[in-house]
């Protein structure tokens, strides 16, 4: 068996979850392989808003088992209080669930440092989640990071006292404040609900599911232009956001890839700083956030609205590999008189169909405008239903991209999601 992949191609919040929730049916396991709880994957259904943030979104499907794998980061607080809000829905996640021994745990004074290093950049700011995310990763790579699995060594609180005590250190070189008492306290208790769930060697887990003839499905979290590597640095997240991701951040060999599912908005957004060349600044960004309740399910921070970026696109679905494409939010371009495409890039007065290497340079979209459809989607059920305004934004973008969109979304909630030609 191949491990499907699903993950976003833009700037993160595409509506991964919910298509995850929608695609769990057909599946056995489903596995993050990056990120932590910077990420916030949004499901709805039963007229219920759910936002994950570490745990995999096919949590809510009884029988189906969910692995967080050695490459997410895990802040205990947010995972015990992920635990307990989905318990409450009569959810058993403990025996649905595996973790990573190899996964990095975030600690408190990660927090402090992302939010000490944040704030002494002043203008030059990234835009960090202040969830403790790039501090953590920084501990990875230099090896000094603290895993789920040390859980179970004797030494334990004298590795997280080390590494408290270095990060201790480092604080003094900024003017920030804090107080880690209280923090702790959450802490451990999030360190114990942990201790609750079966700690896996999770790279021989996933190949024996798979030598088992289990279906696997690979949730990415945020988008391929925050990848470290890829993305818009140093706009950046620090992981590995692309498909490529999952054979790291699972334990799995390229050849055990099968399809891959990008995601992408019918528009463009993206949260905190960066370039975004088909940014809108005007009343027809505000519509989009309006319409598309576009404020992050992670931070609240209103979303950066914009037309859609085929240069961006092509070039995420070029890195990805991907097979099948899936439209959201389709329903909240409706009533516009025009819907613009971003086809080019003008970088500095050259035209061109490349992403720039330069996060700085002059970027100016060259447009082709297309008609817009008034017809409200979110009744819509079947294909057959669409507006022709939309059959063919989507015959257009099918066209230009060379690949199908499977997938089209009219709504936030599961029954929304209508399949199109799949294969």
């Amino acid at each position: 068996m191949k491990v499907d992949v699903l993950l976003g191609l833009q700037w993160g919040d595409e509506g991964k979850g919910k298509i995850v929730d929608v695609l769990t049916p057909g599946y056995d396991v489903i596995a993050r392989f990056q990120g932590g709880p910077n990420a916030g994957h949004s499901l709805e259904f039963n007229e219920i808003k759910h936002v994950l943030h570490s745990i995999p979104s096919g949590i809510f499907h009884p029988g189906k088992v969910n692995l967080i794998g050695n490459g997410v980061v895990m802040d205990p607080v947010v995972f015990m209080e992920e635990v307990q809000a989905i318990e409450k829905l009569g959810v058993n996640v403990k025996d649905h669930l595996l973790i990573s021994r190899k996964a990095h745990l975030i600690l408190p004074t990660h927090r402090v440092l992302d939010a000490a290093s944040e704030a002494a950049k002043g203008v030059s700011k990234i835009g960090s989640t202040l969830k403790g995310i790039g501090p953590t990763y920084m501990d990875k790579t230099g090896r000094n990071g603290i895993r789920v699995g040390d859980l179970e060594r004797d030494d334990f609180m004298e590795r997280y006292h080390f590494l408290r005590n270095k990060h201790k250190d480092i604080l003094r070189q900024y003017d920030f404040s804090y107080n880690l008492e209280e923090a702790e306290e959450q802490w451990f208790r999030g360190i114990e609900a942990i201790r609750r769930f079966a700690l896996v060697d999770s790279e021989y887990v996933i190949n024996e599911f798979l030598s088992k003839g289990k279906k696997v499905l690979a949730e990415g979290a945020q988008g391929t232009m925050l990848d470290i590597d890829f993305g818009s640095y140093p706009f950046v997240t620090s992981s590995s956001t692309i498909c490529a991701g999952a054979c790291t951040g699972l334990g799995i060999a390229p050849q055990r890839i099968g399809e891959v599912f990008g995601i992408f908005k019918a528009y463009c957004t993206r949260v905190g700083s960066g370039p975004f060349p088909t940014e809108l600044l005007d009343a027809t960004g505000e519509e989009l956030r309006k319409r598309g309740h576009e404020f992050g399910s992670t931070t609240g921070r209103p979303r950066r609205c914009g037309w859609l970026d085929l240069v961006a696109l092509k070039y995420a679905i070029m890195l990805n590999g991907v097979t099948q494409l899936f439209m959201t939010k389709a329903d909240v371009l409706s009533g516009f008189d025009t819907i613009r495409v971003c086809t080019a890039y003008k970088v500095n007065g050259h035209l061109t169909d490349r992403v720039p290497y330069a996060s700085d340079a002059e970027i100016e979209p060259v447009y082709r405008e297309l008609p817009a459809w008034k017809e409200n989607l979110c009744g819509v059920t079947r294909v057959e239903e669409f507006p022709k305004e939309l059959t063919g934004y989507i015959t257009f973008l099918e066209k230009e991209l060379n690949l199908p969109i499977s997938i089209v979304s009219v709504g936030p909630d599961r029954k929304q999601i209508i399949f199109r030609n799949q294969g």
